[in-house]
């Protein structure tokens, strides 16, 4: 087929270039028009031209790559795993150009073309090269675990099968979309205490490992006689010069024991346990476990997914240990016959609203629907939660670094007050 390179903006006017593989110069046209870019010029591409991973057009040159020992260009070309939102994006592009008419593999093959922030045209490139063999879409995103998680692939067949691939793919944008933008809530949440502690840190050492020995230099010469607060923090800022190594060693050691238990599966079960119980966080802890269960299950059960294998990948998706033992739970039980509800109800573990709207879901016949009411109630619950989490945590620690400051300037003032008094 033949290819086109084309320029165009965006409607921000950023320039985009690139190169489509089309039928004919109208059908690049209607194509770049349905992506949402202006095109400025259109024009055949020369034969040989290859296009990079930022949809730039590039005649073929020296590859530096080829010098390199094969273990360590496999090692550069290794595939990171894409940011949730990078996700949304490249499934919108896909459902897009679906959406146009256009068939899967010639759309695979225009993905390659596209910018795609995080995941490389070597994906689509594999996945056109799959699906044009006979593979079904599932089955070759499949294969790529480390871009599509089990998630993304059992919603995907479950479109193919039901015909309904382009709609699937919108939904799995938008709950992509939701899972990044409570990341994004979570990450902005946590910015400033983090930043006062960075701050508070960095001013103690600048006092214990700079000022403090000038000043000690200073009194000592002068023979003040020094008060007890001064002379604790002489001592402790003179343990911490003599015996960084050691402090450093026993945090190293520290760091790898930590590791270790919680890695283990008793320690990460523990860990977990820990952090839903915590006062003020361990309610913001189990909001977001319990709107990522609803959001997950829901949004699988509405694409057609089984619901025993809807639990199983909702279990594989959540990151805690005691919910996923409570979701095991579930899915036995309902392999022996019982409701959702009922299981879910004895773990003990999920609030009873959440029990109690599954049950009235199960009465209706509309399961997927009463769980995403659920999660859309906790995200919103969460929302206010890292608001009130934040609120307390940022007066905490400013009046803790506040008290050592305070403490820091007080052992130094009282012996430079002693030194004015005996010069006077």
């Amino acid at each position: 087929m033949p290819q086109f390179s084309y320029k165009a903006r965006r409607r921000t006017g950023q320039l985009v270039e690139g190169v489509l593989e089309v039928a004919d110069r109208p059908a690049a046209l209607a194509q770049i028009q349905r992506l949402g870019l202006f095109p400025l010029a259109v024009d055949a591409a020369r034969a040989g031209t290859v296009v990079t991973i930022d949809g730039k057009a590039k005649q073929p040159g020296l590859d530096l790559m080829s010098f390199l020992p094969p273990a360590f260009r496999a090692k550069l070309k290794e595939k990171r795993k894409p940011k949730m939102q990078e996700l949304a994006t490249y499934t919108n592009q896909l459902a897009n150009l679906l959406q146009s008419g256009m068939p899967l593999t010639t759309a695979l093959g225009s993905m390659t073309h596209l910018e795609s922030k995080g995941i490389s045209a070597d994906v689509s490139r594999d996945l056109k090269t799959e699906v044009t063999e006979g593979r079904g879409l599932s089955d070759a995103m499949a294969k790529q675990p480390h871009i599509f998680s089990d998630l993304y692939v059992n919603m995907v067949r479950a479109g193919e099968q039901s015909g309904s691939l382009v709609q699937v793919l919108r939904r799995m944008a938008g709950h992509l979309s939701q899972f990044a933008e409570v990341q994004a809530k979570f990450t902005s949440a946590m910015i400033y205490p983090l930043l006062v502690m960075i701050v508070g840190a960095g001013i103690i050492a600048f006092f214990m490992f700079f000022m403090m020995p000038r000043f000690m230099t200073i009194f000592s010469g002068f023979g003040v006689d020094l008060p007890l607060p001064t002379k604790l923090l002489m001592g402790f800022s003179n343990f911490l010069l003599g015996y960084w190594w050691l402090i450093a060693l026993l945090v190293i050691v520290a760091v790898i024991l930590f590791k270790r238990f919680q890695t283990s599966e008793k320690g990460a079960r523990k860990l977990d346990e820990l952090r839903m119980k915590l006062p003020v966080v361990g309610k913001v802890v189990k909001l977001n476990l319990f709107g990522q269960f609803a959001r997950t299950l829901g949004t699988l059960l509405q694409n057609g997914v089984p619901v025993l294998t809807a639990l199983k990948i909702t279990e594989q998706v959540l990151p805690n240990r005691i919910v996923k033992e409570a979701i095991a739970k579930t899915r036995e039980a309902v392999t022996d016959g019982k409701t959702l509800a009922q299981p879910l109800a004895a773990s003990k573990v999920f609030p009873q609203l959440m029990v109690d709207l599954v049950r009235i879901g199960e009465e209706t016949g509309d399961v997927p629907g009463a769980l995403n009411n659920i999660a859309d109630t906790y995200e919103g619950e969460l929302e206010i939660g890292l608001r009130v989490m934040t609120q307390l945590i940022e007066p905490i620690m400013i009046i803790m670094i506040a008290l050592v400051v305070g403490f820091l300037l007080l052992s130094l003032l009282l012996p430079m007050f002693r030194l004015i008094s005996q010069i006077h």
